[in-house]
C-alpha cells in the first residue's frame, strides 16, 4: 500500500466479518445449519459452485458435507433470482425472490435472442422438453435431477440447437422465470429439477406475501441488513438492483429490528453522525448488539482468514474498499472482468491472494503477498488452508 494511501476502515470490516458469521460463534452459541445460513442472508453469490459451498460451510461449522446434504434434501438451492447471475439460497426463498428481482435481467436477456437465432416458439418448446425431462427426477429430497449435459442432449434430440450460447441462454431463461432450479448435488454439480416439485409449496410471491411487493422487499431488507450490516440502503439497492424508492418504502417495516448510525474513518460505529470522527457519511443499519459484540470480540475478528473467490464479504457491498485500497482491488479483479481471486485477510483487510497447487491429497497453499506476511502469520494461513472446506479434493 502506498504510504499516502488511507488505510481501509478495519473496524467496519471487523463488524461485517462478525455479522456475516465468519467468526466462530461465541462459547455456548449454537452453530447454524447451512439452510439457516442461506435463509438468513437472502442469497449468496453462487456462480462459482465450489466457492459458494465453501462460503456456506465457513458460516455453518466449517464442514462441506452438511452443505452438500442440504442441497440433496432440498433445503438449499441455486437459481437466478437477481442481477442475471447465480445465487445459492434457501429453497423457500428462491421463488418469491426471483419474482421480486429477476424481471429486469430477463428482459435484457430477451433482447439478445435475435443474435442467438432464437425465437419465442423455440424458447417455449425448450421449456416443454426441459419440464418433461426433469419432472420424473424432481421429488423433493429424493430426486436426483438432470445434469446440464443431459439437458443439452435432450434439447439437441428435440431439434433445438444448443451451440453458440443458445443452450446457456435457454437454461438461464427457464431458471430465471421459475420453471426449474438447481437442486441436488450430483457428480460435482447441482442438478436441474422442476421448481414446482422441488421448492416448498406456497413459497412464491403470492403464497409468501400475498403478492405484496413492499412486504417482500421489507423481508429482503431485514435479511440483508442483519447479515451484511453495517450497510446502507444504497448497498442493498446495488446488491439487489431493486429501486431505491421501494427499499425506502419497505425499511420502516423492519427498522424496529435494527440498530443504525454512522461509521467514523476507522470504521467504529456511532449513534449519530456528529459523534463519528469527521462526521458525515451514509447512515448504516446493523443487527442489534453488533457494536457491543464486536468490541468484545475485536481480536477474534482481526485474525487471519481465507475466503473463496466470490464470497459475500467481498461481493455483498457496492464499495469493496473497506477491505483494501484501490490498487489491491484492481489486483483482486484483474481488468475488472468479474473474476475474483481468493482473498487472504488479516486485521480486517486483504493482505494477499491464495490458490492451490498439487494433486488431490497433496495440495499446497500458494500465497501471493500484497503486504509483508511474517513466518508466524504464514503458518496460520497454512493451518487455515489445511482445514479449508472445499468440495473439490
Amino acid at each position: 500500500m502506498p504510504a499516502s494511501a488511507p488505510r481501509p476502515p478495519r473496524h467496519l470490516a471487523g463488524a461485517r466479518l462478525l455479522a456475516q458469521g465468519l467468526i466462530v460463534p461465541a462459547d455456548g452459541a449454537p452453530t447454524p445449519t447451512p439452510a439457516r445460513v442461506a435463509r438468513s442472508f437472502g442469497a449468496h453469490q453462487g456462480q462459482d459452485l465450489a466457492g459458494v459451498v465453501s462460503s456456506l460451510a465457513l458460516r455453518s461449522g466449517g464442514r462441506v458435507e452438511p452443505v452438500l446434504e442440504a442441497f440433496d434434501r432440498g433445503e438449499v438451492v441455486r437459481g437466478y433470482p437477481m442481477r442475471g447471475t447465480v445465487f445459492a439460497l434457501a429453497a423457500d426463498t428462491l421463488a418469491w425472490l426471483t419474482e421480486l428481482c429477476a424481471a429486469g435481467p430477463v428482459r435484457a436477456a430477451i433482447t439478445r435472442r435475435p443474435t442467438l437465432g432464437l425465437d419465442e416458439a423455440q424458447v417455449a418448446r425448450a421449456g416443454e422438453v426441459l419440464a418433461e425431462l426433469v419432472a420424473p427426477v424432481s421429488d423433493r429430497g429424493a430426486g436426483r435431477g438432470a445434469l446440464r449435459a443431459e439437458v443439452m442432449q435432450a434439447w439437441e434430440d428435440a431439434g433445438i440447437a444448443t451451440t453458440g450460447g443458445r443452450g446457456y441462454h435457454l437454461l438461464t431463461h427457464h431458471l430465471s422465470t421459475g420453471l426449474v432450479a438447481y437442486g441436488p448435488w450430483r457428480e460435482g454439480e447441482t442438478a436441474v429439477v422442476l421448481a414446482s416439485s422441488w421448492l416448498p409449496p406456497g413459497s412464491d410471491l403470492a403464497g409468501a406475501f400475498g403478492g405484496d411487493r413492499i412486504a417482500a422487499v421489507a423481508e429482503l431488507t431485514r435479511r440483508y441488513l442483519l447479515t451484511h450490516g453495517p450497510a446502507s440502503e444504497r448497498d442493498l439497492a446495488w446488491w439487489s438492483k431493486l429501486p431505491l424508492g421501494e427499499i425506502r418504502a419497505a425499511l420502516p417495516q423492519v427498522e424496529a429490528e435494527l440498530e443504525s448510525g454512522w461509521a467514523d474513518t476507522q470504521g467504529h460505529l456511532h449513534a449519530d453522525a456528529a459523534a463519528a470522527r469527521r462526521g458525515g457519511g451514509e447512515r448504516l443499519w446493523w443487527r442489534p448488539g453488533l457494536a457491543e459484540e464486536y468490541a468484545a470480540r475485536e481480536k477474534e475478528s482481526m485474525r487471519e482468514l481465507l475466503l473463496p473467490g466470490f464470497d459475500e464479504l467481498v461481493l455483498g457491498y457496492r464499495d469493496r474498499l473497506f477491505l483494501m485500497d484501490e490498487d489491491r482491488h484492481d489486483r483482486l479483479v484483474p481488468g475488472n472482468n468479474g473474476v475474483f481471486k481468493r482473498a487472504a485477510l488479516r486485521r480486517g483487510e486483504v493482505v494477499g491472494f491464495w490458490s492451490r497447487t498439487g494433486t488431490a491429497g497433496k495440495r499446497k497453499l500458494v500465497l501471493e503477498e500484497l503486504t509483508t506476511i511474517s513466518p508466524t502469520q504464514r503458518g496460520r494461513f497454512e493451518r487455515l488452508f489445511r482445514t479449508f472446506p472445499t468440495p473439490v479434493p
